[in-house]
């Protein structure tokens, strides 16, 4: 006997979401302008990832950062607006006083930037995030891998369609809260000035990770 089909996710939201919408999958679509341009900042990037397992307030996001919490917030607003942070509800800190923590949705991840440039300073974005966030790893910390290999062009796409299933797999999974955090950075590319490398070009457009 098959399996029963799975039902399709809801699409990705636009805008605000509502105080406390946890992280979850989203259905897959493209990215408008304001979304494009919330993710097309290493720094926003680096700011939803680390909400991605915890709530965060934006002091202690601007702490992990190492930056005042006023050029934080802007950034964090931003986020919120387009839908890719979560404001949770007010926590009591000190003293009495009242600070709101914010959650990453998960949405950054089912949102296709397509045909937005996501470059920064001549660089592309994602690895300028990852070199950001990697930057201040222990020796040894970073396992790496690296891997030639010709394909024509039906083998690539099988290749590509695997790599995007087990990524959504492990991003629609939910979090274990005594689990440990990591993160992948999965790079695919035409290898420059070898014959046959022209067939290797395009494929899925990018997608951002929190």
């Amino acid at each position: 006997m098959e399996p029963a089909p799975r039902p399709d996710p809801p699409p990705a939201p636009h805008g605000r979401l509502p105080v406390g919408t946890p992280r979850q999958a989203w259905g897959r679509r493209p990215a408008d302008e304001a979304e494009s341009r919330a993710l097309a900042s290493p720094l926003r990037l680096r700011i939803l990832r680390l909400a991605l397992h915890e709530p965060r307030t934006n002091a202690e996001l601007a702490e992990a950062l190492g930056m005042h919490p006023a050029s934080v917030l802007h950034h964090v607003r931003t986020l919120v607006d387009t839908g890719f942070l979560v404001a949770q509800e007010v926590r009591r800190g000190a003293r009495g006083s009242r600070t709101r923590p914010y959650l990453a949705s998960g949405k950054s991840f089912y949102v296709d930037t397509g045909d937005h440039d996501l470059r920064t300073g001549g660089q592309d974005l994602l690895v300028t995030t990852f070199l950001q966030e990697v930057a201040g790893l222990p020796p040894g910390a970073l396992q790496t891998y690296r891997l030639g290999f010709r394909l024509g062009p039906e083998d690539l796409a099988r290749v590509r369609a695997r790599l995007h299933e087990l990524l959504e797999e492990v991003a629609a999974a939910p979090s274990d809260p005594d689990g440990e955090p990591w993160s992948l950075f999965v790079g695919l590319h035409p290898e420059p000035g070898m014959s046959g490398s022209a067939g290797a070009q395009g494929g899925a457009p990018p997608t951002v990770d929190p």
